[in-house]
């Protein structure tokens, strides 16, 4: 029988404890930022956070939704949908929630990615549709939508994800 001094009994639970800590703050960053791209996140992002993140956004279409921006990025372009008061009034959302991003949809331009090369096929969390030769792979509890056309990427999706969204609602 071996006597371990309380020493090494006290560096073996501190390991231990900040194994676990930096485990549960692997788990929770990852369920926190699940619906989040480049730092813009639905619900908590406002017009100028994106902004400073993507630069300036294209010139408005005439016509064009007046919460929208886009933007040109490497790979394609990305649209910023942002909440407008109809939305948060439908939704029974807290009114400062207006002028929040909405949805993120990056529009891949050449994207080689398949739903093989993701993995999306063996991840249980994804909802599969066939849809007139697209291929959906949605994860709404996460908010995260990807869409294959001629099994390569076209679409990703970042919307509030439906946890959140139950959260936020009055």
């Amino acid at each position: 029988m071996t006597n371990q001094s309380p020493f090494a009994c006290h560096a073996r639970r501190v390991t231990v404890t900040v194994a676990a800590v930096f485990a549960a703050i692997f788990i929770f960053s990852q369920t926190t930022q699940a619906a989040s791209w480049n730092g813009i996140e639905p619900l908590k992002s406002r017009r100028a956070d994106v902004e400073r993140i993507l630069g300036r956004p294209l010139p408005q279409e005439s016509g064009g939704q007046q919460n929208t921006l886009r933007f040109k990025v490497a790979g394609g372009l990305v649209t910023v949908f942002f909440t407008d008061a109809r939305f948060v009034k439908n939704k029974k959302l807290p009114a400062d929630l207006e002028g929040t991003v909405l949805e993120v949809v990056l529009q891949h331009e050449n994207s080689s990615d398949t739903p093989e090369s993701l993995g999306l096929p063996q991840k249980h969390e994804f909802k599969r549709d066939d849809q007139h030769g697209a291929i959906i792979y949605s994860n709404l509890r996460d908010g995260i939508v990807y869409t294959f056309i001629n099994n390569r990427l076209k679409t990703t999706r970042y919307s509030p994800s439906t946890r959140e969204l139950s959260r936020t609602q009055r």
